[in-house]
C-alpha cells in the first residue's frame, strides 16, 4: 500500500515563521503587535484547527482571510487552496492553485488540480502540459502521469498513453497500472487488449469488486457471457457481496451487454483517483484521501460509488451533514441507493439517536428483505443497543438465506452467537460459535469468545485453554485475548501463570475494568492482598456501566469469599 505522510502542523508553523510572521508574539504580545499581523495569524491558526476537523469550508474562509491580508505568503495561499479542494469547491481550488504556482512553481498538488480541471473541460493538450511538470517520483507524480495518459486517450493517441503508463509501471507499480491500462484500452476501443489486461488484474486479486465488475463488463460487452457468468459465480462462491457486481447478474444471464465500466476519459481518471483516495484514507492519510475523492467526484459526479466512498470518509471524520448531502445525491435507480440509505441511518446513530437509527434501518430492511448488508447492519445496531434477541433475529434473517454457508459468512454466526449468549440462550450461542469456527477455524476472536465463555462456565477447561492459547498466538497484542488466557489459568488453579499473564493484559489495556478486576482476584488468591485491593479500586474507578463495580465493591470491603469456588 502506498503511504504518503501528512505534513505535520509544526512544519506549517515553521513555514509561517520563515515567511516572516512572528508566531510567538501573536500569543504573548498581541497588544503591541500591529492589528493586521495579529488578525492574520489568528485567521491562519483558526484555519488549521478547522481543517484538522475537516471543516473545510470554514477553513477555506479563514485561510482566505489570512491570504488576502498577506497575498504573497505561500503558506496562507496553499492552505486556502487545500481547504477548497477538501470542500469539493474545485473552481475556487483551481483559482487558488494558479496563485500557489505563481508563488511556488514546484507545488505538485496545484499542478494536479489544474491538470484535472483541464481534463474535465476536454482541454487535453493543456492537461498534458500542466501534468508533465510534476516529477513522477512522488505519489502525486504517479497520479499526474496516469491522468496524463488519459489526456492522451482524449487525443486518440493510445500509444502515447501506454508509453506513459509503462514508465509508471517500471517504478514498481505494475500491478496497480495493469488495471488502469485495461480501463484505458477499453475506453480507447481496444477490446481484446482490455480483456487480456483485465484478466491479469482479476487473477492477481479476484475478490476486489471494482476489478471483478470491470472484467465482467468487458467480457459481457464482447459477448463472452459464459466467461462473465463464471466470474460472477466465483465471486459469489467466496461469500463476497457487492451491489454493483450483483446488478450485473440479470443482464449477463439474459445475454445483454452491460455497458462500459468507464464511459469516458473523465470517468477513467476519476476511477484512479477514487481507488487511491480510498486506499490513502484506509492508511491514515484522511485529508489526502478526501482531496483525491473530491477531485474524482468532480471528474465523474454521476459515479455513485465515488459518492458513497467520499460520504463514508466524511462521516468517519464526524462531518455528518456533509456526508448526508453526498449520500442523498445517489439516485433512486442506482444499485447503491440502498447503501446510501443505510449510511444515512448510520449517521443518525453516530449523532446519538440510536433508536431513530434502528427504526430507519428496520424500515429499509422491510423494503429489502434479501439485502444482506441491511440485515447485518440492523443486527449490529441492535446489538450495540443491547437488544440481544432482536439482534439475533436480524442476523437470522441473513443466516436463513445462506445456502450453503461460505467461509466469509463466519461473522454472522459469530455475532448471532454473541447475541444469544448475552440473551442467556447458551445452547444456541454455543452452536453458532462452533459453526463460525467450522467456517473460519483459526479466527482469534471466535476462539477467544468461545474459549473464555467455557472458562467462565467452568466447562471444557482444557479444550478452552488450548483455544485461547491459539488465539493469543494469533493475536498476541490483543489485551482482551491475553486476559482470557490469564483467566483460564486462574480457573485451572495455575495461579503463578495467571498472575504473569494478567499483568501482561493490564499492561496492554491498563484501564479496562474487567481485566483489572480479574488481576485483583488473582492477586488475592496469590496472597498479594494489598495489590488486589488496588486493582479492584482501579476497576471501580474506570467502570462506566456499573457491572464490574457491583461485583468488585464487596471484594474491596471484605476480600474474596474464601469459601467461594475459585474464579467466582
Amino acid at each position: 500500500m502506498l503511504k504518503l505522510l501528512k505534513r505535520p502542523i509544526h512544519a506549517l508553523i515553521v513555514a509561517a515563521l520563515c515567511a516572516g510572521v512572528p508566531l510567538s508574539s501573536s500569543f504573548a504580545q498581541q497588544d503591541i503587535l500591529p492589528m493586521r499581523v495579529s488578525s492574520t495569524m489568528g485567521s491562519y491558526l483558526a484555519g488549521l484547527s478547522a481543517i484538522d476537523a475537516l471543516d473545510a469550508r470554514r477553513a477555506a474562509s479563514l485561510f482566505m482571510q489570512a491570504a488576502e491580508r498577506d497575498w504573497d505568503n505561500p503558506v496562507y495561499s496553499s492552505q486556502a487552496f487545500l481547504a477548497y479542494l477538501l470542500a469539493g469547491d474545485i473552481s475556487e481550488a483551481a483559482t487558488m492553485a494558479q496563485h500557489v504556482i505563481d508563488l511556488t512553481p514546484e507545488d505538485e498538488l496545484a499542478h494536479l488540480v489544474l491538470g484535472s480541471v483541464a481534463l474535465k473541460q476536454r482541454r487535453y493538450a493543456s492537461a498534458d502540459q500542466l501534468l508533465s511538470r510534476v516529477p513522477d517520483a512522488s505519489l502525486v507524480g504517479i497520479i499526474a502521469s496516469v491522468i496524463r495518459a488519459w489526456s492522451k486517450v482524449g487525443e486518440d493517441d493510445t500509444d502515447a498513453a501506454n508509453a506513459i503508463l509503462s514508465q509508471v509501471g517500471q517504478g514498481g507499480f505494475d500491478e496497480f497500472i495493469i488495471f488502469h491500462r485495461a480501463i484505458l484500452a477499453d475506453v480507447g476501443g481496444q477490446r481484446d487488449e482490455a480483456i487480456d489486461l483485465a484478466r491479469q488484474a482479476y487473477e492477481l486479486d479476484p475478490l476486489v469488486p471494482r476489478i471483478a465488475e470491470a472484467y465482467i463488463r468487458m467480457l459481457g460487452n464482447a459477448g463472452r457471457f459464459d466467461e462473465a457468468q463464471a466470474v460472477l459465480d466465483t465471486f459469489a462462491e467466496q461469500g463476497v457481496e457487492h451491489p454493483v457486481v450483483d446488478s450485473l447478474r440479470e443482464p449477463i444471464a439474459n445475454g445483454q451487454k452491460p455497458g462500459l465500466f468507464a464511459g469516458s476519459v473523465q470517468s477513467g481518471a476519476a476511477e484512479m483517483l477514487h481507488g487511491l483516495g480510498t486506499a490513502l484514507a484506509r492508511d491514515g492519510s484522511i485529508q489526502l484521501g478526501v482531496g483525491f475523492l473530491q477531485l474524482a467526484n468532480y471528474l465523474d459526479p454521476d459515479e455513485a460509488i465515488i459518492s458513497i466512498s467520499l460520504g463514508e470518509l466524511l462521516a468517519s471524520a464526524g462531518r455528518y451533514d456533509e456526508a448526508d448531502t453526498i449520500f442523498e445525491t445517489v439516485p433512486n435507480d442506482s444499485p447503491l441507493r440502498v447503501n446510501a440509505l443505510v449510511r444515512l441511518a448510520e449517521n443518525i446513530d453516530l449523532r446519538g439517536d440510536r433508536d431513530a437509527a434502528i427504526s430507519r434501518l428496520q424500515n429499509i430492511a422491510v423494503s429489502n428483505p434479501d439485502n444482506q448488508e441491511v440485515q447485518g447492519i440492523l443486527g449490529d445496531t441492535l446489538r450495540y443497543a443491547e437488544r440481544w434477541e432482536e439482534a439475533a433475529e436480524a442476523y437470522s434473517a441473513v443466516i436463513d438465506r445462506l445456502d450453503p454457508a461460505r467461509p466469509n459468512d463466519w461473522r454472522f454466526y459469530y455475532v448471532r452467537g454473541i447475541s444469544y449468549e448475552r440473551a442467556k440462550q447458551w445452547d444456541r450461542a454455543e452452536a453458532d460459535f462452533l459453526k463460525a469456527l467450522e467456517l473460519r477455524p483459526n479466527h482469534p476472536d471466535v476462539l477467544n469468545y468461545l474459549g473464555y465463555t467455557w472458562v467462565d462456565q467452568g466447562k471444557n477447561l482444557e479444550q478452552a485453554l488450548e483455544m485461547i492459547e491459539q488465539a493469543v498466538e494469533l493475536s498476541p497484542r490483543n489485551g482482551y485475548i491475553v486476559d482470557s488466557l490469564g483467566w483460564a489459568f486462574y480457573k485451572l488453579g495455575r495461579i503463578d501463570e495467571a498472575v504473569e499473564v494478567l499483568e501482561d493484559a493490564v499492561n496492554l489495556l491498563p484501564a479496562d475494568p474487567e481485566i483489572n478486576d480479574h488481576l485483583g482476584d488473582v492477586y488475592w488468591v496469590a496472597g498479594r492482598e494489598r495489590e488486589a485491593m488496588f486493582q479492584w479500586r482501579i476497576a471501580i474507578d474506570v467502570d462506566e456501566d456499573g457491572a464490574v463495580t457491583e461485583r468488585a465493591t464487596p471484594k474491596l470491603l471484605h476480600g474474596l469469599d474464601p469459601n467461594a469456588p475459585i474464579g467466582d
